[in-house]
């Protein structure tokens, strides 16, 4: 009887910790949820359900666009559990008020968003422009779940590429591990970093780029201030760069580059002020 309710015990706590992260992929045309998605055409930022693959865990979601932007987007949330089967991405203003649903309130605009990935030929940035078509992938792994784009046949310098965007949930922490490889090995820069909208601080440091405040008005009714931060190996990548929306960082040349991005809301109870995010940030 005691082996019995061992075993049970270990099945139910299992549950629970793989219950912590989550995927989402699906065509908008039937919502039926896939592991994968491959597509000639290159673009189905439209088609595809909240418009590319997307990962979970209880404080935040990703999502990385299906297009040649590179970026990777998040939904903020409240802490309390996981929201991508239910609200996919979407959830109405009722919904966010009587049932403490999150918001779509981060705007990436023409950047890379958090921890996206573009790349650098040495004078500009180049934009996953897949020529040979696109991948989306999404799946549990033994720690957590992770959501992948890979851009096939990318033009940069006299040659082309293959890059993938792959962003793994751990079920043991809030954070999420950017990593962006270029398949046949071979060496490329990566650009990547946290965007920004005027009024937002901003703050940089030896090895971690944040910011916190409102976005633009953009899906929600009423912004509310959210955190988005990155944690980066400053051997790995060249100085820093303040442009007018984003902190951006290039890589040294490399066949693959690893990131780690978090995000917070005022909505959650544990880093829901700009004091509480920086001290996150900062104390790592």
């Amino acid at each position: 009887m005691k082996k019995i309710f061992m075993s049970a015990l270990v099945l139910l706590c299992c549950g629970v910790a793989g219950a912590q992260t989550d995927v989402s992929l699906f065509w908008k045309a039937d919502g039926k949820q896939v592991p994968e998605i491959i597509s000639e055409k290159a673009d189905q930022y439209s088609a595809v359900g909240h418009h590319g693959p997307a990962v979970e865990n209880t404080h935040f979601a990703l999502r990385i666009y299906f297009n040649d932007s590179g970026a990777i987007d998040v939904y903020s949330k409240t802490g309390r559990g996981l929201e991508l089967e239910r609200y996919k991405w979407y959830p109405t203003s009722a919904q966010q008020e009587n049932d403490g649903a999150g918001c779509d309130e981060y705007m990436v605009g023409k950047t890379v968003g958090l921890g996206g990935i573009a790349l650098w030929d040495g004078n500009r940035e180049v934009k996953l422009h897949a020529t040979k078509g696109r991948t989306a992938r999404v799946g549990q792994t033994r720690h957590g779940s992770y959501a992948e784009m890979i851009a096939y046949g990318v033009p940069y310098q006299d040659d082309t590429v293959d890059i993938s965007i792959r962003v793994d949930m751990n079920r043991k922490t809030r954070e999420a591990v950017v990593t962006a490889t270029e398949l046949s090995g071979k060496q490329v820069c990566f650009l990547t970093g946290v965007n920004y909208h005027p009024g937002e601080t901003v703050k940089c440091g030896n090895g971690f780029i944040f910011a916190w405040g409102v976005h633009p008005a953009d899906v929600s009714d009423a912004p509310v201030p959210i955190g988005a931060g990155m944690f980066y190996k400053p051997s790995d990548f060249g100085p820093m760069e303040v442009t007018a929306d984003m902190v951006r960082i290039v890589s040294r040349p490399a066949a693959s580059v690893t990131t780690t991005v978090v995000a917070a809301s005022t909505k959650e109870a544990e880093l829901n002020t700009l004091k509480r995010f920086e001290a996150y940030m900062t104390g790592r």
